[in-house]
């Protein structure tokens, strides 16, 4: 039975990945400003944590350690998006993503690998982007943010090897609550036309990349980020979206927790 902890499980692809952990029969922890929006099994617990504040993440995770006598999986899945063209872009709201999708990934995985360190054992993982390896415009801040998780991955493993694992999923179109709130089904419906595999991915698919990595199977794997995006980056879609090809202000956010 493994310790995981995930940040922003509350609801999306972190509760997805929770569940699927839990199911497992791991023990979960799940570090959200907010308390689940959905049914959580009874072995995943709560504790109200921003990840942009470094102290409650250390306090949290040192918790985590001494109740558990080990920290084997930490998950940095936190993160938010807002559509917005570049010159409206205050620095208020720049300095929120940054903290949360960037700052929040370094303040959990910190915290994590001081006590996988001293284990000698232990996978880091992260939800990053397809955006942050392609430019979508009104997205400036977000791909920033997800091109600094791919950053921070590669680093971690190269600096806590052997023993501590780092690598990232990179979604494309996912359908969580977030992205149905904020799309009509008219919307949705032409994001699905511009993905090779025709659809949204379900957080389900992602929770599954993030078990196969933190699993015995994925061993050999770190610095790398595992791509699920249903085809959208293998050709000409990316920039087709890019640009609203499907209409312009409804391209597809990518919120991620």
């Amino acid at each position: 039975m493994r310790t995981v902890v995930i940040s922003g499980a509350s609801s999306g692809i972190g509760h997805a990945t929770a569940e699927r952990f839990a199911a497992a029969g791991d023990h979960v922890v799940n570090l959200d400003t907010r308390p689940p929006t959905a049914p959580t099994r009874p072995t995943v617990r709560w504790i109200e944590t921003d990840v942009r504040d470094w102290t409650a993440v250390d306090r949290a995770v040192d918790d985590v350690q001494a109740r558990h006598g080990r920290l084997d999986v930490a998950i940095a899945n936190a993160g938010i998006s807002v559509r917005r063209p570049i010159a409206e872009l205050t620095e208020a709201q720049a300095r929120h993503v940054i903290e949360t999708n960037l700052l929040g990934v370094l303040a959990l995985w910190r915290s994590a690998a001081r006590h996988m360190v001293r284990q000698e054992s232990g996978t880091l993982l992260a939800t990053s982007s397809v955006n942050g390896s392609r430019g979508f415009p009104l997205y400036a801040d977000y791909n920033a943010s997800k091109a600094g998780v791919g950053a921070l991955c590669r680093t971690f493993a190269v600096e806590l090897s052997p023993h501590v694992r780092a690598a990232c999923v990179s979604p494309g179109a996912v359908l969580t609550p977030m992205q149905e709130a904020e799309y009509t089904p008219e919307m949705l419906r032409a994001v699905n036309r511009h993905i090779p595999a025709g659809r949204h991915a379900d957080t389900r698919e992602i929770a599954e990349a993030f078990f196969y990595l933190a699993s015995d199977q994925a061993r050999f794997m770190t610095g790398q980020e595992l791509v699920l995006d249903g085809g959208e980056t293998a050709g000409s879609t990316t920039s087709v979206l890019a640009r609203g090809g499907f209409g312009g202000p409804g391209a597809p956010a990518r919120t991620t927790d």
